[in-house]
């Protein structure tokens, strides 16, 4: 009865967690996710090497590592994407907590490893970046405000939500990580857009962020020197950057071929930030093609679903997770091609890091577990309702 009225899945009582999550969770996403996870090592294999011998370890020492901390990865997202939405959310509340707190602390007890900006603590064998684990926590907690807001004399939750952003992006800019602040509100204003935001407000909001990031030119070496590098008319070859255009550039349509591009022995961070360069160079524009279709599919198919869902609260968190998710992965290979300006970002489950594998296992389960099929009517069920 439930699916002749609702036109939804129907209830199976007695089933079991497991194949109830495989029959309902979106089957191509998860192989998406399964396939980037499979060609980050592929690349791991091709660009840590140069690394682990400078530093004094075993070849693919970080091959090892990338292996270990995307199965734990991988797991994460699992067990995640089998919660309902409101054990999603208590767990995106502690989550927040413990990572906000983490931030407040990081000036007193973090560490830069040299780069500059002091964004994580060091536990000798493995280092933890809070603001990769803040980024779900606030999506799902700033949704629920936004939620909360619709309901009829409920809290002024666009407002606390707004505040709470506002705080977020504060503490990641003294860091200073420009990169994740921006991604932080990028988040929020889809949301806040889904929600119902005028575009007026919005567009005053961009203009805030513009002189923000001109007050942050003025007074930040750290931002005026990434800024003057991406609009500099021409690239320095011995840069970060100017590797890898130049890697891009030599790879072409089909690579120069497996195992025999040199970016990687120039690259500190072809393992990180610039593993597109890496594929590009060595299997050429086709795999940087596959790469971006598996985003686009993972995107596409989550909105898709979304679009179908009648609670407030998960269209806005599910729209917010695939968001900064989507647009994470394109700010790095858009670093990559000097679209952008440097932000030191990771390309979802390809790049090493421990952080940030698991902190996107997190934040991709949260996302699956609100796109999985539940026994409800759908928005469009509803709106034919009505027209009738």
């Amino acid at each position: 009865m439930t699916e002749m009225v609702y036109g939804a899945v129907p209830v199976r009582d007695g089933e079991p967690i497991l194949p109830k999550w495989w029959r309902t969770i979106d089957k191509w996403s998860v192989s998406c996710v399964l396939i980037l996870f499979g060609i980050g090592i592929l690349l791991g294999l091709a660009a840590s090497p140069p690394l682990a011998e400078k530093n004094g370890f075993q070849p693919f020492h970080y091959v090892q590592r990338q292996a270990f901390f995307g199965c734990l990865a991988l797991l994460a997202m699992m067990l995640t994407s089998m919660m309902n939405p409101q054990l999603v959310r208590r767990l995106a509340v502690v989550g927040f907590i413990a990572a906000f707190i983490s931030l407040l602390l990081l000036p007193f007890f973090g560490t830069d490893f040299g780069k500059g900006a002091v964004r994580w603590y060091s536990l000798g064998f493995a280092s933890i970046q809070p603001s990769e684990f803040l980024k779900p926590g606030f999506v799902v907690i700033a949704a629920w405000m936004m939620a909360a807001s619709q309901e009829i004399n409920g809290p002024p939750g666009l407002r606390m939500s707004f505040l709470l952003a506002i705080v977020i992006v504060t503490l990641l800019a003294l860091q200073p990580d420009f990169g994740q602040a921006c991604l932080v509100l990028f988040g929020w204003g889809v949301m806040y857009f889904v929600a119902g935001a005028p575009i007026l407000l919005l567009m005053i909001m961009a203009g805030l962020v513009v002189l923000a990031g001109s007050f942050a030119y003025s007074n930040s070496e750290h931002f005026a020197r990434r800024i003057d590098g991406f609009l500099s008319a021409d690239v320095d070859p011995n840069t970060q950057l100017g590797f890898a255009t130049n890697a891009i550039r030599e790879g072409g349509f089909f690579g120069v071929g497996v195992g025999e591009g040199q970016v990687k022995w120039s690259l500190p961070d072809a393992h990180t930030d610039f593993i597109i360069a890496v594929a590009a160079e060595e299997y050429g524009l086709i795999l940087v093609l596959c790469i971006i279709a598996l985003y686009t599919v993972i995107v596409l198919r989550s909105l898709t679903r979304l679009m179908r869902e009648r609670d407030p609260f998960i269209r806005l968190a599910g729209t917010g997770l695939v968001a900064t998710f989507g647009v994470q992965a394109m700010i790095n290979m858009g670093v990559a091609v000097r679209l952008l300006p440097a932000k030191g970002m990771t390309l979802p489950f390809v790049s090493y890091g421990g952080s940030s594998l698991i902190a996107t296992g997190i934040a991709v389960g949260m996302l699956f577990a609100f796109t999985r099929s539940r026994p409800q009517g759908e928005i469009g069920d509803i709106l034919r309702g009505r027209v009738r």
